[in-house]
């Protein structure tokens, strides 16, 4: 597969694994509504938001959006949109591994961009996501007429680039059938199974299975002569062949499922029922703004949260609900980790799906933090009459803290046992911790759970409530008995080994090889997340 280079590359490569695994604070001044929704805004570096997210929602997200600068070299009030080439693109790769790690099996990201930089980013995203996942590129029309000050053509769309994460398990979503789509349908000869619209009843012997067939045997059974009602002789057009064989089109003549026109002596089509088809339509590459909005109607729906224009281009909320329609059923989650606006995370709300908004500036406090209150207030504007909005539910903000690891590599002394362990079972296992979300608490249990047959302990930071230096975090004969038992619940299946993490192990190492279990000690076998 030809790849793209340039300089320092490799760095940007690299630079995931770079990245430090910080804590995720919770703001409670600045979140709003029910705290139990799930969902999250989140102020920071985006590099570093999506490697905290991690420990915690790796593989689960659905649908990811995300609509990065362009790279215009035009000066944004927000944005750093002026970037050499190769920083733009070594700003993307890192963030774009990051995402596929969030990323569900079943699930798949969208990114806009436009002509100055979308064709490099099709070939990195090839590379990350695999070129077999490419699912389309979306041409949204973004303007209504021609911009009269262009030097050369005035560009009237944008692009969506989608990728699966697993081509082979991702499927999009019909879209809802409009009232125009079902206008097309009439009962023109009364059918008793209502309206109905006529199509092709003819096949390319040159393209599709059929035509690979018959250019294979050099014959097809669907090559037969016709008389329609009124007694006319017909074969099939050259190059093509009727759409069933001689034995069935004489059932499906007795079906009344055959148009052959009023007068009854039209060429044969195919009688396709209203009450036949499929719930929805199958959505195309081609976005007209007459369907899913342009920049316009983005402008003015963004004012209608903030008194001046703040930026130059977001997108319209009935862009965001064409793709998460598509992409995702109810209660999915977004991603959106270049949040701008707010627009994602808004129309997700409205639409019944929970959502991640991550955001560096300040107008995350500014804008979006506002917008998304006035959503849950049950705002009016974008989709809220289309999708019956009332308000309700809620986010909750958090920041960026402290790296988890010191300079030294050592765990910082503030860090929670939550924190730790959530860090400690994706490390292990690859997958987010079922156990407590980055809200915090205290676990009830150093024991974290069970993963394909293995058992996972922690013992740090006085979780089994003995206040003593290092009391509790040091792995003795009764507190192994202890976990022991925890281990016998139920709904775990343990096999075995038992891994468990402390500062100290007073079992000897015979003793631990013989009872299944393997010692780790904190920091020094605490690795950060590569």
């Amino acid at each position: 597969m030809p790849t793209l280079d340039w300089y320092d590359k490799q760095g940007a490569v690299a630079r995931t694994g770079q990245v430090p695994y910080r804590l995720l604070e919770h703001v409670p001044a600045l979140s709003h509504g029910e705290a139990a929704s799930g969902n999250m805004l989140l102020q920071g570096d985006n590099l570093e938001g999506l490697k905290a997210l991690l420990p915690f929602f790796a593989g689960q997200v659905k649908c990811i959006y995300i609509d990065p600068p362009y790279n215009t070299r035009s000066a944004f009030e927000h944005y750093d949109d002026n970037l050499e080439h190769s920083q733009w693109l070594s700003l993307m790769w890192p963030r774009l591994e990051l995402l596929r790690e969030l990323l569900a099996e079943d699930g798949s990201i969208w990114v806009s961009i436009d002509d100055n930089e979308g064709h490099y980013l099709k070939v990195i995203m090839d590379e990350v996501f695999g070129r077999g996942n490419f699912v389309a590129n979306v041409v949204w029309q973004k303007k209504a007429s021609p911009q009269a000050n262009s030097v050369w053509l005035s560009d009237s769309h944008d692009h969506v680039l989608v990728f699966a994460k697993d081509k082979k398990v991702w499927r999009p979503k019909l879209l809802e059938r409009t009232a125009d789509a079902d206008a097309r349908y009439s009962n023109r000869d009364n059918d008793p199974r209502g309206p109905w619209t006529s199509g092709d009843f003819t096949i390319s012997l040159t393209g599709g299975q059929r035509g690979a067939q018959y250019a294979k045997t050099g014959e097809s059974e669907n090559i037969f002569e016709i008389t329609t009602p009124s007694g006319r002789k017909l074969w099939p057009p050259k190059g093509r062949c009727w759409g069933t064989n001689p034995k069935r089109f004489p059932e499906l003549v007795s079906e009344n499922r055959i148009w052959f026109g009023e007068n009854g002596s039209n060429v044969p089509r195919i009688k396709r029922f209203l009450s036949e088809v499929k719930q929805g339509i199958v959505c195309t590459t081609i976005w007209l703004r007459s369907e899913v909005g342009d920049n316009q109607d983005s402008k003015k729906e963004v004012v209608i949260f903030n008194s001046e224009e703040v930026f130059s281009t977001p997108k319209p909320e009935s862009l965001l609900s064409r793709i998460i329609q598509v992409a995702t059923n109810p209660n999915d989650l977004i991603l959106d980790s270049f949040l701008g606006s707010g627009t994602t995370a808004a129309v997700a709300h409205k639409m019944g799906r929970r959502w991640i908004g991550i955001e560096m500036g300040e107008h995350a406090v500014t804008h979006c933090a506002p917008r998304l209150e006035k959503v849950i207030d049950g705002e009016q504007g974008g989709i809220s009459k289309a999708v019956d909005w009332q308000g309700g539910g809620g986010f909750r903000f958090y920041r960026l803290g402290p790296p988890v690891f010191d300079e030294a590599g050592h765990i910082r002394r503030d860090i929670r046992f939550p924190v730790l362990a959530a860090h400690v079972w994706f490390s292990e296992t690859g997958i987010p911790w079922p156990g407590l979300g980055p809200a915090g608490g205290e676990a009830p249990s150093p024991v974290l759970g069970v993963h394909e047959g293995r058992g996972f302990a922690l013992l740090y930071n006085g979780v089994l409530k003995d206040k003593r230096i290092n009391g509790g975090n040091v792995l003795t004969h009764a507190l192994l008995k202890r976990l022991r038992e925890e281990l016998k619940r139920p709904d775990w299946v343990f096999t075995g080994p038992l891994i468990v993490y402390g500062v100290r192990s007073a079992i000897s190492d015979d003793v631990l090889k013989r009872e299944g279990v393997i010692f780790k000690q904190t920091p020094y076998d605490v690795k950060a997340r590569k």
